[in-house]
């Protein structure tokens, strides 16, 4: 059977497959205040988190051909942040990010997430892909309405409300 690396790549960034090497990496920048803030609940991850977070990548990679992606411009070596599919409850894949703040206001966001979602979308097969945003969070409301996202739901969440996004085939 062939190998697929799963790489995935926009005009001006390159979505790679997190892997273990990159445990450091995705410590420092998933345990950054400003990071953080509205991802995992706030909550800052322990090294074994974040091991067991790629394990699961690896993992879901391997058998269903998503999970976490680490962000880098095409043209830089450092990565400015991660973007992925998980699974949200049993309702489905929700696209996940997180940008290095030195990469904000630049789009990346958007053009990652879309990449991920034109992925899951076509190739991948899947009927929808859903997004969970804390209420407050305005930068991430506007990626998924870019990304031609609807609301459907608001549920509570540790930090608050929650609301519910998909974008369908």
């Amino acid at each position: 059977m062939a190998t697929v690396n799963h790489v995935l790549t926009t005009e001006r960034l390159v979505l790679r497959p997190v892997t273990t090497q990159d445990h450091a990496g995705l410590l420092a920048h998933w345990t950054a205040p400003d990071v953080r803030r509205f991802l995992f609940d706030g909550a800052i991850l322990s090294p074994a988190e974040i091991t067991r977070a790629l394990q699961d990548s690896a993992r879901d990679f391997a058998a269903a051909g998503y999970g976490l992606w680490l962000i880098r411009e095409r043209d830089g070596t450092d990565p400015v942040g991660t973007v992925g599919l998980r699974p949200l409850e049993d309702l489905g894949l929700e696209i996940l990010y997180s940008l290095a703040p030195g990469a904000w206001g630049k789009g990346y966001a958007t053009e990652a997430a879309r990449a991920v979602v034109e992925y899951a979308l076509g190739p991948l097969g899947l009927p929808e892909v859903l997004a969970e945003v804390d209420e407050g969070n305005a930068a991430s409301v506007a990626v998924v309405e870019r990304l031609g996202m609807t609301q459907f739901q608001v549920v509570s969440g540790l930090l608050g409300p929650m609301t519910r996004y998909r974008r369908t085939r």
